[in-house]
This record gives structure tokens, C-alpha cells and sequence, in this order.
């Protein structure tokens, strides 16, 4: 795929999604670090449905460390692995106090050192809280990332660098968002609604006119 297509898909997907952001709900950094952790594996309408009765009693890491593991808990139990990541959580919190003075540090090495945070959720925290030029690849992204195809790759880390290396400068920022609600409500995985995608005609994806043709038949 060369340059020109890219910048075209990106410039058509921003004008589908002229607000991208995260449907995770949260007012600070830290909250939105929380969320992050508890979204592995869960759906941010669910981890939303906890978050709002858990930010409402403990919306600081010293608030959150007063709840414990069993308070945590408590507001997260529809939530998979939910007392795993109440652990985490609680952890992380204290390693906030202890290194960080309760700040949630804008620097990948220290945002990787803390439990339960890996390289998705850094990239999250970074893009989504500080504004810095990355994404995380979750499984919308790496489906699009080769489906479409903007950057291929068989791991996370491959497609992740690709996109960093292809996806145009003056989209990158919102890149993240811009892929992964377009995944979430148009490219998805079972049954993409290619006939009313507004990339069409500039992917290359072999299965594009059977899926439009299937739901036309809907």
C-alpha cells in the first residue's frame, strides 16, 4: 500500500470520526490508568458499569489504596479475572505513592514498571492521557492492520511498529482511536460492514464484495 492511499484511507476515517477518543470513562490520568488495567480482556462497557461506582469512592491512588483489595473488588466482580486485577490495582497504586508521589509518570519505562501495566496499556496512557504520538495495537488494530493491509505483521509488536513507520504524521495522534472504534463498529471481526465502510474502495481486503454482498442480502 503506498503513501498516498494511506494518507486517503486516514483523512476519510477522520472525517467519519471528527471526535476519536476512548469510550472509557474517566477525568484524570489515573483514573484512566485504572480503566486500562481492568480492560484487558473486558469490554469498556463493563468496565465502565465498575468504574463509575469505583472512581466515585476512590478517585485518588491514596483513596484507592484506603479501599484495599476486598473494596476493589467489590466494584469490579463482573469483571473478568476481576480479583487478579484488583491486586494489581491495589499494587499499583502504592507503587504510585511510594515512586511517583502519587503521579502517574508520562515515561514508558516507568508506566511498564508498574503491576498490571504492560506495553498496550502504557501506549494507551500515553497517547490517551499525555498526547504522545502512539498506539496500542489490541485486537481491532492488528485485525485491521492486516485486513485492510496498512501494516502486516503475525505479532502485536511487528504491527505496532509498522504503523508507526507507514501511518501518516498528521494522523498519528488520533490513529489509535481512529482504527480501533472503525474495527469495533464497521471492520469487525466475524461480519465487516463492508458495504457501508467509507474505505471501500481503497482496501484491499480479497473478502470486501462477499461481505457487502452478504448484508445486502440481510
Amino acid at each position: 500500500m503506498n503513501r498516498e492511499k494511506r494518507e486517503a484511507i486516514f483523512a476519510r476515517l477522520r472525517e467519519a470520526i471528527p471526535e476519536p477518543t476512548t469510550e472509557l470513562e474517566y477525568e484524570t490520568p489515573f483514573q484512566l490508568l485504572i480503566a486500562v488495567i481492568l480492560s484487558a480482556q473486558a469490554t469498556d462497557v463493563s468496565v465502565n458499569k465498575g468504574t463509575r461506582t469505583l472512581f466515585a469512592e476512590a478517585p485518588t491512588p491514596e483513596a484507592m489504596v484506603r479501599l484495599g483489595v476486598a473494596g476493589i473488588s467489590g466494584h469490579i466482580r463482573h469483571i473478568g479475572l476481576f480479583n487478579s486485577k484488583a491486586k494489581n490495582v491495589l499494587a499499583t497504586c502504592e507503587r504510585l505513592l511510594s515512586d511517583h508521589s502519587g503521579a502517574v509518570p508520562r515515561d514508558r519505562k516507568a508506566l511498564e514498571a508498574l503491576p498490571g501495566v504492560g506495553r498496550k496499556t502504557a501506549n494507551v496512557v500515553l497517547n490517551t492521557a499525555f498526547g504522545e504520538p502512539t498506539l496500542a495495537v489490541d485486537t481491532h488494530i492488528f485485525r485491521l492492520a492486516n485486513r485492510i493491509p496498512l501494516a502486516k505483521g503475525k505479532t502485536v509488536r511487528a504491527v505496532e511498529d509498522g504503523l508507526l513507520k507507514h501511518i501518516p504524521k498528521a494522523y498519528l495522534q488520533d490513529a489509535h482511536h481512529l482504527l480501533i472504534l472503525h474495527g469495533r463498529y464497521v471492520c469487525t471481526a466475524r461480519k465487516p460492514r463492508c458495504g457501508a465502510c467509507v474505505l471501500f474502495d481503497l482496501c484491499e481486503f480479497k473478502g470486501r464484495f462477499a461481505a457487502a454482498e452478504a448484508a445486502a442480502e440481510d
